[in-house]
């Protein structure tokens, strides 16, 4: 398993998944982890190589991806999760000679803001990712969305060595939690919206802040927002903030800039009147299957495998998202918190039913499972 992300640095969903897909897989196969970084006592970690030490990121990157390779000889197959770790994974299927299987969670062509990032590195990071998804024996998308648009992403991809294998949820971590320890840390008031996510202009943070100007008065906007991209979303995220603080008071919203551990976090999601996700990419959403198992509505944006995650009016509230109407968006969106903010009942049936759903839907087991038939017929090929 070749891997960016690894405990204890998870920052985003790939890693989520990485970390329990792992821990299920080697319940029932031999598993070894390859990840970036300082050593782990149960992974095999590689530090970008000291001649890179002042490259750009992508280059550091590839540097580690090498290091990955020359580590890995001997195994049956690779399998990589993102662009950082698919060129370790395609090199090392050539170099080997065996089967590279990739987990698509993003897609660089659908990130262009990424290029503020990492200037002209961004341009590498595509590269990268379209010869390892072109070479790959098979790839595996984790949402049927997220299958469309790698294959209208890389029109050279074989439709047929595409398999749809969703993102799990271990629902015996995420669970309701009744302890209210958090919101009296952090100084919440009920009802309250929860965001949850890195600052980036995928997960439409700012969308949501100035939605949050339209919320009815008694709805409180809470953001574990943290990791800012580049200093200019950071900035415009502050600014946004501010101008929410000075129309509605500072109390219309709880920043909570640190990274919140996931006792908290779970406290947090078990109490909010709903979750909101309003990204404007998203190739499926584990933060809400988060949200989902610990009994809590979910409002987000109709892109990408979200609503693939969340049933529209029955777990949660869908709203469109155009790029070109971006207003009318955050309007729809604070309708869409007000409904709920008028109707708590209905939130909390809408809990109950994305936990069910959770729990049924999104089991690591099957999900292993899937993953590990998807090996079989790449050993196959």
């Amino acid at each position: 398993m070749l891997t960016k992300e690894w405990p204890p640095d998870i920052y985003g969903g790939a890693g989520v998944h990485v970390e329990h897909l792992v821990a299920e897989l080697q319940r029932k196969i031999e598993v070894d982890v390859h990840c970036f970084g300082a050593p782990r006592s149960d992974a095999d970690a590689h530090a970008v190589p000291p001649s890179l030490s002042d490259a750009n990121t992508a280059i550091q990157t590839l540097g580690v991806d090498l290091e990955m390779v020359a580590a890995t000889a001997g195994v049956d197959l690779l399998h990589s999760h993102t662009w950082y770790a698919n060129m370790a994974g395609h090199i090392g299927g050539l170099l080997h000679g065996v089967p590279h299987v990739l987990s698509a969670h993003s897609l660089e062509p659908l990130r262009p803001w990424k290029a503020e990032q990492l200037g002209g590195g961004y341009r590498v990071s595509s590269w990268v990712e379209r010869t390892a998804y072109e070479g790959a024996t098979r790839i595996i998308a984790v949402s049927h969305g997220m299958r469309s648009d790698v294959l209208s992403s890389y029109p050279a991809v074989d439709p047929d060595k595409v398999a749809v294998v969703h993102n799990g949820i271990d629902t015996s971590v995420y669970r309701p939690d009744p302890d209210e320890s958090a919101i009296e840390e952090f100084d919440i008031r009920r009802p309250y919206v929860l965001f949850v996510g890195r600052i980036t202009r995928q997960k439409g943070i700012v969308h949501l802040i100035n939605a949050a100007r339209r919320f009815d008065d008694d709805v409180q906007l809470v953001l574990c927002a943290s990791s800012p991209d580049t200093p200019e979303i950071g900035e415009e995220t502050a600014a946004a903030v501010a101008r929410l603080r000075e129309e509605r008071g500072d109390s219309s919203v709880v920043w909570i800039k640190e990274q919140v551990d996931r006792t908290r976090l779970i406290q947090l999601f078990t109490h909010a009147l709903a979750f909101v996700c309003p990204s404007i990419y998203e190739p499926l959403g584990i933060v809400n299957l988060e949200a989902m198992a610990c009994e809590t509505a979910v409002i987000a944006s109709a892109v990408g495998g979200i609503p693939e995650v969340v049933v529209e009016g029955e777990t949660g509230l869908l709203v469109p998202y155009d790029v070109a109407e971006p207003r009318a968006f955050e309007h729809a969106f604070a309708d869409a918190v007000n409904t709920l903010a008028g109707d708590p009942m209905r939130a909390k049936a809408m809990g109950a039913a994305g936990r069910a759903r959770a729990v049924s839907s999104f089991g690591w087991d099957a999900i292993a499972d899937q993953t590990i038939a998807v090996y079989e017929s790449a050993m196959s090929t």
